[in-house]
């Protein structure tokens, strides 16, 4: 079960799962060598630098040695950014000591209202292993073309705060080299989700 997910969605969020079928479909190809399929030419990830909670500088280095799991959302997202972020406490919880093999990312889509202050408030209510990260505007951008993350503001009203974000759902997987590895789907079982993550982290 996923704890905490609402039982309707708003129209927008339906959208949001619509569009995941074009960028699960890529990254689930792209990652399909590690689990079970063929290999492909796409490439997903690469270096960044971002700002952390604490508002230092964090880049693709801070993460050497583990396994990533990289989640791209928003802290005024209503129904998949706070159950994702949900199932992924379960998720290190179920992992046991492997968990410290990997580290789960939230990355911010929206780094106009996003400031690392806003961050580690929303984050205060999850597992506090998860690591949130926001950046300018161009440095997100960047982010979302290297790693194929799908956003885009949708205005929902004419003032500058009246607007939601469409984004990709589904969370990147990276081995320990950085290696892009899989997707988890936001629709998947909970127990195909800690098998992959088992696996990942070996």
């Amino acid at each position: 079960m996923r704890p905490g997910k609402s039982p309707r969605f708003t129209l927008w969020t339906l959208a949001v799962v619509a569009v995941l079928g074009v960028g699960i479909a890529v990254a689930g190809w792209a990652g399909s060598r590690m689990f079970g399929g063929s290999s492909s030419a796409v490439t997903i990830g690469g270096p960044f630098t971002l700002t952390g909670t604490d508002g230092q500088q964090v880049t693709e280095k801070n993460f050497e040695g583990k396994a990533r799991a990289m989640f791209f959302g928003f802290t005024y997202c209503p129904d998949v950014c706070p159950t994702t972020l949900a199932d992924a406490g379960n998720w290190l919880n179920a992992l046991g000591d492997k968990a410290k093999d990997i580290t789960f990312v939230f990355v911010s889509v929206d780094p106009e209202r996003d400031t690392p202050s806003q961050m580690k408030d929303y984050l205060s209510a999850f597992d506090p292993r998860i690591v949130g990260l926001t950046g300018s505007m161009d440095e997100i951008k960047k982010i979302e073309r290297n790693y194929r993350v799908y956003a885009r503001k949708v205005k929902t009203g004419e003032g500058a705060d009246d607007y939601t974000m469409d984004h990709s759902a589904s969370v990147l997987l990276f081995d320990r080299n950085g290696n892009f590895a899989g997707t988890v789907d936001y629709t998947e079982p909970e127990a195909e989700t800690i098998e992959k993550l088992k696996k990942l982290v070996g």
